[in-house]
């Protein structure tokens, strides 16, 4: 049998590993004052400026830490379909967190279950909006039914990853646990008291408030209030070091740096005895590493065992009575096979998986640091009378609205329009937008998602991870799932007592 993680009590598990880190205690001084005024940092007396001793960022739930660095980023295998759409190219990208695996359907289930409690009796049409769709199942010429019935709602596939769920659905879902972490951070600090029946505008999310909108059921350990002026207490903030940035959707670069988990062919990487060495052994076909194909290759109990869950040929998705080869029809549990060098399951296999980027063929070599496409830039609604922001929605949000050409920065090397949408910026296309006639003569537009890796229903080719294919972002399918993402704030080296930069024993090394 394959290395297989228990998933028996899993929620438990993640619940109690959540909010846990590990992180060099912060013991300098000098951060009691500014070192360009002198006066006290936290001295009521002294105005209250509020500073915090941050010990670094926690580790949401269900992430991963994933340092980032450089990568060729494109193809690794012959370009069998001829698209050119994953030139080779040298990219750098910045360390992140990802989730340990793919969203499953019990995570999914929380989401629909928490969107009906809060918002079901007024809003029913934002709980279906949110449910999959599970007559992605259906082939005209296969029976399905079963899968169609009871693959979401049934106990046996719990942790089996989450299937027709569109792009705009995986954000959605991207921005509700953003906010029921944040939330329980809070409750476990004390600042907030569990409150099972928010519903509608009275619901917790991490903008409102931050920005004041949202009181909630207060506890007794919110945040004290040093400014002479204020109150006696007061929400956290960002500042505060307590709140997590948004669990959100990967880039397509973060999504294949990751995947390929390079960090395993070094062969010197950097501990505590050393500094690590700038190198690469060898480049990755697959996520599990240079030396084996699609079955595990050393010589023990495991070997001969498949490493994904894929289709090896046509009629094959699982091999024969007595000698199943991925042990899988469909889908498979989130943590089957083994994970790659940052600990990744399934980063090749089992469910394709969407990503932020808007999709094109032509990939410039221009952004070779965070390259992404598909920013549209947005902010807050503002009063014009007093400049505040615009009350939040029926839904408990602050409304965003895309940025004005006024708003919007205008650096002519790179957004010379001063558009905030830039789906479309250096694409090839042309200014009359003849080369992307979305439905006469191409399927390609703003809303073309790219999707990553292979899936239990496609060969070994797409489980490279620098394929590349695309879906619009209003389909789904029962081939792709997701996975979340978290920026990672400071230093690029986690929490291992490392500050970023380099030191030789100068004043500020320790700190943060």
């Amino acid at each position: 049998m394959m290395m297989k993680r228990t998933i028996v009590g899993l929620s438990a598990l993640c619940l109690g590993a959540a909010f846990t880190f590990s992180s060099c205690h912060n013991s300098d001084k000098s951060l009691a004052s500014s070192d360009k005024t002198g006066w006290d940092y936290n001295d009521p007396k002294l105005g209250g400026f509020d500073v915090t001793q941050y010990q670094g960022q926690q580790t949401g739930p269900g992430l991963t830490f994933v340092e980032g660095g450089r990568f060729t980023m494109g193809q690794t295998e012959e370009d069998l379909t001829y698209e050119r759409n994953s030139i080779p190219r040298t990219v750098s990208v910045s360390s992140f967190y990802m989730d340990e695996t793919e969203v499953a359907n019990i995570h999914y289930r929380e989401y629909v279950y928490w969107l009906q409690r809060a918002y079901g009796s007024d809003y029913p049409d934002i709980v279906t909006k949110a449910r999959p769709d599970t007559t992605v199942w259906r082939r005209a010429l296969q029976y399905n039914e079963p899968m169609v019935e009871y693959y979401f709602q049934h106990a046996a596939y719990n942790y089996y990853p989450v299937v027709g769920v569109n792009w705009y659905q995986a954000n959605d879902y991207a921005k509700w646990r953003s906010d029921r972490v944040n939330e329980y951070l809070l409750i476990k600090r004390g600042a907030l008291r569990k409150n099972p029946n928010q519903s509608g505008e009275d619901v917790f999310t991490t903008d409102a408030y931050v920005y004041g909108q949202y009181e909630g059921l207060v506890g007794h350990g919110r945040k004290r209030d040093l400014d002479p002026n204020g109150s006696k207490t007061r929400n956290y903030s960002y500042a505060d070091g307590l709140l997590l940035p948004n669990y959100r959707l990967p880039t397509e670069a973060e999504w294949e740096y990751a995947a390929l988990g390079l960090i395993g062919n070094n062969p010197e990487p950097e501990n505590k005895r050393r500094r690590g060495e700038e190198v690469i052994t060898d480049r990755n076909v697959f996520p599990w590493g240079p030396k084996e194909g699609s079955r595990y290759g050393l010589r023990n109990s495991y070997q001969g065992e498949f490493l994904a869950n894929f289709k090896r040929g046509r009629g094959d998705v699982m091999g024969v009575a007595g000698g199943l080869n991925d042990n899988a029809d469909r889908t498979a549990p989130i943590f089957s096979y083994r994970p790659n060098a940052f600990g990744l399951y399934n980063m090749a296999g089992n469910v394709s998986e969407w990503v932020m980027d808007t999709y094109r063929p032509i990939v410039s070599e221009e952004a070779d640091f965070s390259p992404f496409r598909g920013n549209v830039y947005k902010g807050y609604e503002r009063i014009a009378e007093d400049n505040s922001l615009q009350e939040k929605d029926s839904l408990g949000d602050i409304p965003q609205r895309e940025l004005t050409p006024e708003e919007v920065s205008n650096n002519p090397g790179y957004n010379p329009g001063r558009v905030a949408d830039l789906r479309n910026f250096r694409d090839g296309d042309t200014s009359s937008d003849a080369s992307y006639d979305y439905g006469r003569t191409t399927l390609i537009s703003n809303d073309a998602k790219v999707i990553k890796g292979g899936s239990w229903a496609d060969r070994a080719y797409w489980m490279s991870p620098g394929t590349r294919r695309f879906m619009q972002a209003n389909q789904s399918s029962a081939t792709v799932g997701f996975r979340c993402v978290m920026d990672r704030l400071g230093s690029p080296n986690g929490n291992n007592g490392e500050q970023p930069g380099n030191y030789f024993g100068q004043r500020g090394s320790r700190r943060k």
